[in-house]
């Protein structure tokens, strides 16, 4: 390579450094500038604008002004200084995203760990790092090809229509946008549901402290839920009064005096709840009982579908007007009317009609609602919100269904929905009902909630709104739910305060026997006999049901009642089952004998049916050939026992020799397979046509069991399964736990039938010639032979 002379590379040199600054310039001229940014941020979002005399800065002109004005109220941008905005900066892609996330206005928090996504996230302002998460959840930041997200290289002209575009379409998914002139108001409304008297964190049939549930635990949320904004409410959805063993102690053992509180009503006066509505459960116990309650609820107590029968007026308050001071973004107070209508579920002529027929009717729902949406609009009411002790539902409902939120949320002039009775969690469940946004929390459009059972979660509705010439729209709204700290031990003081003397009283109760029993109650044959621990929760059942058809439509029904043995070992180890020992039975024992939090329900159905839903339990035995040498299991150990359903009331055996008519799910895997022998009602041969009242429990009836699936009607009786237990062993003291022995495995001759089950139950064959003692397997359980 030649050498270039001194004089030549003076002249390029001097060349070059006129032509550098010239492509710098250029570039320059390029790049956006914050002024210009703003300007089309503001009017992409119909931002409201003013004259602009408001700014302190002086380096603004007034042809900008309006523009730089409206922004800064809004909180989108600040100034360098106070008199400083530098309109005509640099706009860095980090300022412009962070600008863009503060306009599209959200309540969703977004993590941090968004940032990870780009490998340069490292030169991301430290106290922007939220409102860059932000950006990047809505969408709104993309980065490069490269992982890169770049936030210090400056924006280019050709690029900000770009990201204007994206922050206008968010704004839409996202609606909130604040006017900029006129104050806001953000309004929280607090919900909780189905709290069935689960007041403190403890589990009385378990007799221990729980920390994933209780109004005591959903206190604290309440309480960090109000820090956050200036004007809440709380609401309650009923189903408050009955459910634990505390509400039962309220009732037949410390029964209210006149005047004094109910100590549901104790823990909510601690919380400050503004008002509730009732639920299906506030009728079990009557209503004279419900009556001395809501005397002294100290707030109102609502429900407008329920009449009474002489007088053919709303039985209970309707509807209220909540008049509400609140504050708005600029610290001015104002005065908001909320009404608030309730309705409970039409069931409750069907699950209480021994305590409510001839003395109230129950109007539909959703219609009354409707009845009494005008009213409450004309009392002058701001915003309307309905406690509805009803399920979800869907599009389609009939006259007095009893899920009829998706009809309540649909109507123009309800502006949220506070739901239960389903025991679930919306926004999370209920996926698949059309019109149900779970991001947003809404149905319909409408911000609704319903937090779960038994005080597991607290509902959000949030709302943004304004006042403008005297009326108040809502710019936005959405539901949301949130969880108790299960890994916390913190409770609400004052709701432990309220109810310590109900609470321990309680505790006194469930561990003072109730009945005794002359025999051990265990479970280990459970599934190869009939059994003791299943006859007592079939016999109890048929009790409590025998006490409530008189009069109705099914007093002359045969009455069958179903059982499964709920705990017999399996996947839960060797020790997971019944062994009650022989003398006191208490309260607390329950938990030994039922598990599950269930509630009773009666099936109208016929003999056919009950073959059907024996031959699907029968799954619970593997086919046992006889010309087979060796031994054979009797037992399928991938069925479930809770499937294994006992029906008492008819007589049945079972021919293991044949095949399984259905498979775990319900369906037929062998058309022509008959397991069920000699079934019988009342010693004859069962008349496939004849109809029963079935009783079983709630979660069976909403399956799809053979047999169940074909029930004709359906009765919820809304009474747990353990409290007809306890009833029936005071009712029976002492209890003498013996089985009736209505069903039976048929011997299989030459077959050598095996089962396991734990190595403690060999001290109670007895004199079962059946079952013999083969010796001890693994991790505590023994191998039995059944002959």
């Amino acid at each position: 390579m030649k050498k270039i002379g001194f004089s030549l590379l003076v002249v390029l040199l001097a060349l070059g450094s006129m032509i550098i600054p010239q492509n710098a310039s250029a570039a320059k001229h390029d790049e956006a500038t914050r002024g210009e940014f703003i300007k089309q941020v503001v009017t992409a979002l119909n931002l409201q604008t003013g004259d602009g005399s408001s700014l302190t800065f002086k380096d603004v002109d007034k042809q900008l002004a309006p523009y730089v004005e409206a922004a800064v109220k809004a909180g989108l941008v600040h100034g360098r200084s106070a008199t400083l905005f530098d309109t005509n900066g640099s706009l860095t892609r980090e300022q412009a995203f962070v600008i863009s996330a503060r306009a599209a206005k959200t309540d969703k928090t977004y993590p941090m760990t968004l940032l990870d996504r780009f490998k340069d996230k490292k030169d991301f302002g430290a106290s922007l790092r939220p409102e860059m998460a932000k950006s990047i959840g809505l969408g709104l930041l993309k980065g490069y090809s490269d992982r890169t997200a770049k936030p210090k290289q400056p924006v280019m002209k050709n690029e900000t229509r770009a990201i204007v575009n994206r922050l206008v379409k968010v704004s839409q998914q996202h609606p909130g946008t604040p006017e900029t002139d006129d104050a806001t108001v953000a309004l929280r409304v607090m919900g909780t549901t189905d709290l069935h008297m689960n007041l403190v964190n403890y589990d009385y049939y378990q007799d221990k402290l729980i920390q994933d549930y209780g109004l005591a635990k959903v206190g604290v949320l309440i309480d960090k839920a109000r820090s956050e904004v200036k004007n809440t409410l709380l609401f309650d959805n009923g189903d408050l009064i009955q459910g634990t063993p505390l509400g039962t102690y309220e009732v037949s053992v410390n029964p209210l005096k006149k005047g004094e509180v109910h100590p549901s009503f104790a823990a909510m006066q601690a919380l400050d709840y503004d008002v509730m509505s009732l639920g299906n459960h506030e009728f079990n116990y009557g209503l004279d009982y419900l009556d001395q309650v809501i005397e002294t609820a100290g707030m109102p107590v609502l429900n407008s579908n329920v009449y009474d029968v002489k007088t053919g007026k709303n039985r209970y308050k309707p509807y209220t007007i909540l008049n509400k001071e609140v504050t708005d973004s600029k610290g001015a107070k104002h005065q908001l009317k909320v009404g608030v209508i309730g309705v409970v579920a039409p069931g409750i002529l069907r699950w209480d009609g021994a305590v409510l027929e001839g003395k109230v009717t129950v109007e539909d729902a959703a219609e009354s609602v409707q009845k009494f949406l005008p009213e409450v609009q004309k009392q002058g009411a701001d915003l309307v919100f309905v406690i509805a002790h009803s399920g979800i539902g869907n599009e389609k409902a009939e006259k007095n269904a009893d899920d009829v939120t998706w009809q309540i949320s649909a109507m123009d002039g309800v502006d949220g929905v506070l739901t239960g009775h389903n025991h679930a969690l919306f926004p999370g469940d209920f996926k698949d009902v059309k019109n149900a946004d779970q991001e947003a929390g809404t149905l319909n459009g409408t911000p609704v909630v319903m937090p779960g059972k038994f005080g597991s979660h607290l509902g959000l509705l949030d709302y943004e709104m304004k006042l403008k010439d005297g009326k108040w729209s809502i710019l936005s709204g959405k539901g949301s739910l949130r969880q108790v700290d299960e890994k916390s031990t913190d409770v609400h003081q004052g709701v432990m305060d309220a109810v310590s003397k109900s609470h321990e009283g309680t505790l006194d109760y469930i561990r003072t026997p109730v009945s005794k029993t002359t025999a051990d109650i265990t479970s280990y044959f459970a599934l190869v006999k009939d059994d003791p621990s299943i006859q007592i929760v079939t016999d109890a059942q048929k009790r409590y049901v025998e006490s409530q058809i008189p009069g109705t439509k099914y007093a002359d029904l045969p009455v069958l009642s179903v059982g499964a043995p709920f705990k017999a070992g399996g996947r839960y180890g060797s020790d997971y089952y019944t062994d009650i020992p022989a003398g006191d039975i208490a309260i607390k024992n329950m938990a030994d004998l039922y598990v599950f939090d269930n509630t009773i329900t009666g099936l109208v159905m016929t003999g056919a049916d009950v073959k059907e839903w024996l031959e699907m339990s029968g799954g619970q035995f593997n086919q046992i050939d006889p010309s087979k040498s060796g031994e054979q299991n009797v037992l399928n150990t991938n069925y479930r026992s809770y499937l294994f359903d006992v029906i008492d009331g008819v007589t049945y055996e079972y021919d293991v020799t044949q095949p399984n008519k259905y498979d775990g799910d319900g369906k037929v895997v062998n058309e022509g397979a008959n397991r069920v022998k000699n079934l019988k009602f009342d010693g004859k041969p069962i008349d496939p046509a004849q109809k029963f009242m079935v009783v079983t429990n709630n979660y069976r009836a909403s399956g799809n069991f053979p047999g169940v699936r074909n029930a004709s009607d359906t009765v919820a009786y809304q009474y747990e399964n353990r409290q007809a237990i306890v009833d029936y062993m005071v009712a029976n003291d002492p209890l003498d736990p013996s089985a009736d022995n209505n069903w039976s495995i048929q011997p299989v001759s030459g077959a050598s039938m095996i089962f396991e089950t734990s190595d403690k139950g060999k001290k109670y064959i007895g004199d079962d010639g059946r079952i013999k003692y083969v010796g001890p397997s693994q991790d505590g359980y023994a191998k039995y032979e059944l002959k």
